[in-house]
C-alpha cells in the first residue's frame, strides 16, 4: 500500500527530500499562491504548525501556478514572500503542477486517495490534505476550509 513516505519532493531551496522523513507524524499536505483571494491563509496554517508542532504535526506547502497565474514567483521570491509577510517556517517545496500529465506524483496519489467535487482533480490553491501517522489520507479539505477548522480532525489524528 502506497504511503506518504514513497514520495520525495524538491525543497524550495532546491534540494530533493524524502517525505519519509515524516514518517509517524501527521502531515498536512497544502498546494499554495502567493496572489490568491485564499493567500492570508499562510497565517492559519503557521498557527496550526506551531500549535501542533511538538505534538508531531507537519505542514507541508507545496506552490503552485496552475490557477490563474497566482503563483509567478521564482521559488526564491515565494519563500522570501511567506517568511517576510506570514513568519512561514514550516517545509516549502518547489513550485508544482496538482492537475494535468505533469502533475507530481504526490498530488496524483492524494486526488486518487479522496477525490473532490471534481472528481479527481484539484479545484483550486489551498486544497488541504491530512495524513495520519501511517502516511495514509484522511481527508481532504476545499479551499475555502479555513486552517483553524482543522484543529479538530488533527487533533484527533495526532491522539491515533
Amino acid at each position: 500500500m502506497t504511503t506518504l513516505s514513497d514520495f520525495s519532493a524538491t525543497a524550495i531551496d532546491g534540494t530533493e527530500t524524502a517525505l519519509s522523513e515524516h514518517a509517524g507524524k501527521v502531515v498536512l499536505v497544502v498546494n499554495t499562491a502567493s496572489k490568491c483571494g485564499f493567500t492570508p491563509q499562510y497565517e492559519g496554517l503557521q498557527a496550526l504548525h506551531e500549535q501542533y508542532a511538538d505534538q508531531g504535526l507537519v505542514v507541508l506547502g507545496f506552490p503552485c501556478d496552475q490557477f490563474g497565474n497566482q503563483e509567478p514567483g521564482e521559488e526564491s521570491e515565494i519563500a522570501e514572500f511567506c517568511q517576510r509577510n506570514y513568519g512561514v517556517s514550516f517545509p516549502m517545496f518547489a513550485k508544482i503542477d496538482v492537475n494535468g500529465p505533469d502533475a507530481h506524483p504526490l498530488f496524483t496519489w492524494l486526488k486518487d486517495a479522496k477525490g473532490g467535487l471534481l472528481g479527481d482533480r484539484i479545484k483550486w490553491n489551498f486544497t488541504k490534505f491530512l495524513i495520519g501517522r501511517d502516511g495514509q489520507v484522511i481527508d481532504r479539505y476545499a479551499p475555502t476550509t479555513k486552517p483553524a477548522d482543522l484543529a479538530g480532525d488533527i487533533e484527533k489524528a495526532l491522539g491515533a
